[in-house]
């Protein structure tokens, strides 16, 4: 079955610079005015999500069937609404190629303040049309999550309501750098994902299923032109260890993001697709503001019946005005994980909860985790090239329930004048097999995972939060070899809740957590997944040279080192 709806494609809509982006429009039949759902990206809006991203989609169909049913699916893009299911409900489609991508000529420079810019120009461009109610919402997951915060902060006058689904706000810390070390997403996604659909690509790359033309527009550019029309992500990011303007540019001002916002995270999210949902939930200056967190992988909850309920209950209040109750909805709106992987719902008021117990579990030399401190000091040692070593504690006597952010004091020494930590909070079954989750790109993702290269301990007292350190990353402070640091480090958030006779473990190693279990077929044959956590890698040489990160690191313990784990216990 195809939706009856008016289509317009490769609508102009002109910059204040002459370049002209390229959207396509889908429209009710009958004629009237109506709210719209704009999205700006670089995925190729001509690009259908069943060709360009096949394993994501048969994933998403298998488990969850209802996405394919009511509509043709032929309209259906990676990330973004599909028309079929919001044309009908009385809006506006709007899918706006990002400038040098799809259709859309000019240079390619993701989530720059250019985009910004442009994005800000395409609201109001379509809040004049004649369609339009003049209420613009922005709907859309990952990039186009991201996007709508930094545009909210320029306050465009027909921006209406925001529904960022597994995003980030923080360039440097959610996307570029985790805990000051280089992930290595950046330089696999860029290619992989915008540089086969940049625009000039033409004849080497995709082609639309439903018009038949070249996604990436009509011409066919040499490869060293494409490459000058479009920045080097990966040496962006690369070349820049420090969080300086670059970033900055990329990064919302919080005082700014006023806009009504529906703000959905993903627990699986650990590396790209949580951190930056709640920061925004906390630190945005909007009073009319909700908190999402589900499970699962990252594009499918955004599609399900219940996501696309979610959002038009929150769109329908804000974009037409209707008087559905959504204003009294709880502002956070949990789904609790469980071991198995299944759900609870539940709503709660604020984040972090304000029945958290904070619970520290101490380190102790017997690498064990308690909630008594050691009374005298001891140090353990590890080879960071290997798995670390790992504390734990006793089996639970009863059921107990971890919900919230999570963070760590650990004293360190090490042989050399830095070290990276790992550190995973992990979580085994009374025969000690290791429980892991589907994640937003890996099947095998641990209960929460953080980050920090020790030079870079430096904390911003002003941003800084017991239960969420927050490091200022804008110099160096190398270690004196074989001296003890004190260290915060913030481990993203995280929902669990552990059955009796069930084991809490903390993982501190110096290289990437790796999931030694048996693999599905889904996790050895989708690109991006893998041993635990998926594309967010870091093992970059040149960030990470051997004769600096692979010296041993002695983790001090009890007494006047008294290392912990500190956990948000929900009684």
């Amino acid at each position: 079955m195809q939706t009856p709806m008016r289509i317009e494609r490769d609508v102009p809509i002109p910059m204040d610079d002459g370049v002209v982006l390229r959207a396509d429009l889908f429209i009710p039949i009958e004629e009237g005015e109506y709210p719209t759902l704009l999205s700006y990206g670089p995925y190729g809006k001509g690009l259908a999500f069943q060709e360009g991203y096949r394993p994501q989609w048969d994933y998403m169909i298998e488990k969850y069937p209802e996405v394919a049913e009511d509509t043709s699916n032929k309209h259906q893009n990676w990330e973004v609404v599909d028309p079929e299911r919001w044309v009908p409900a009385g809006y506006v489609c709007a899918r706006v190629d990002s400038r040098g991508t799809g259709r859309s000529p000019g240079y390619v420079d993701v989530w720059s303040g250019r985009e910004t810019v442009d994005l800000y120009d395409c609201i109001e461009w379509a809040a004049s049309q004649p369609w339009s109610n003049g209420r613009i919402g922005l709907a859309g997951i990952s990039y186009y999550a991201m996007n709508q915060y930094q545009v909210a902060a320029l306050q465009p006058p027909h921006l209406a309501a925001i529904c960022p689904w597994e995003g980030a706000s923080d360039w440097y810390r959610d996307f570029a750098r985790h805990g000051g070390i280089l992930c290595e997403f950046a330089q696999d996604w860029y290619p992989r994902q915008v540089e086969n659909v940049q625009h000039g690509v033409g004849e080497r790359g995709f082609f639309s299923a439903v018009t038949g033309e070249s996604v990436s527009g009509p011409d066919t550019e040499a490869p060293e032109v494409l490459a000058s029309r479009r920045a080097d992500l990966g040496q962006d990011v690369k070349s820049r260890p420090l969080f300086d303007d670059w970033h900055l540019e990329r990064n919302p001002d919080w005082s700014r993001v006023r806009t009504p916002m529906l703000s959905a995270a993903n627990w699986g999210g650990q590396g790209l697709h949580l951190r930056g949902n709640v920061e925004a939930f906390t630190q945005a200056a909007a009073p009319d503001k909700w908190l999402e967190v589900h499970g699962d992988a990252h594009w499918v909850d955004f599609y399900t019946d219940r996501g696309v309920a979610l959002q038009r209950r929150f769109f329908d209040f804000y974009l037409k005005g209707e008087d559905n109750g959504w204003g009294s909805e709880p502002r956070v709106q949990l789904r609790i994980r469980h071991v198995d992987g299944t759900f609870t719902d539940r709503a709660e008021n604020e984040w972090p909860l304000a029945r958290t117990t904070w619970t520290r579990y101490h380190l102790t030399g017997e690498e064990s985790l308690t909630e008594e401190a050691a009374a005298n000091s001891s140090a353990i040692e590890y080879d960071p090239t290997g798995g670390g070593v790992t504390f734990t504690t006793d089996p639970a006597t009863e059921d107990m329930e971890l919900t919230g952010p999570m963070a760590a004091r650990v004293f360190v020494s090490s042989e050399t004048a830095d070290a990276d930590l790992f550190l995973v909070v992990r979580a085994f079954d009374p025969n000690g097999t290791e429980i892991t989750f589907m994640g937003a790109l890996d099947p095998n993702t641990p209960i929460a995972q953080g980050w920090l290269r020790a030079s870079h301990r430096a904390l911003d007292p002003s941003m800084s939060l017991p239960f969420r350190p927050y490091h200022s990353h804008d110099r160096v402070d190398p270690l004196v070899p074989g001296k003890t640091y004190e260290l915060e480090v913030e481990i993203w958030p995280t929902s669990i809740v552990l059955p009796a006779g069930y084991q809490l473990a903390l993982t501190i190693r110096g290289n990437d957590y790796r999931y030694e279990g048996e693999l599905s077929d889904f996790a050895r044959e989708f690109h991006y997944a893998g041993r635990g956590v998926g594309p967010f890698k870091h093992a970059d040489p040149d960030d990470r040279p051997a004769d600096v990160f692979s010296g041993r690191v002695s983790i001090h313990v009890g007494g006047e080192t008294d290392s912990y784990l500190l956990v948000p216990l929900i009684r």
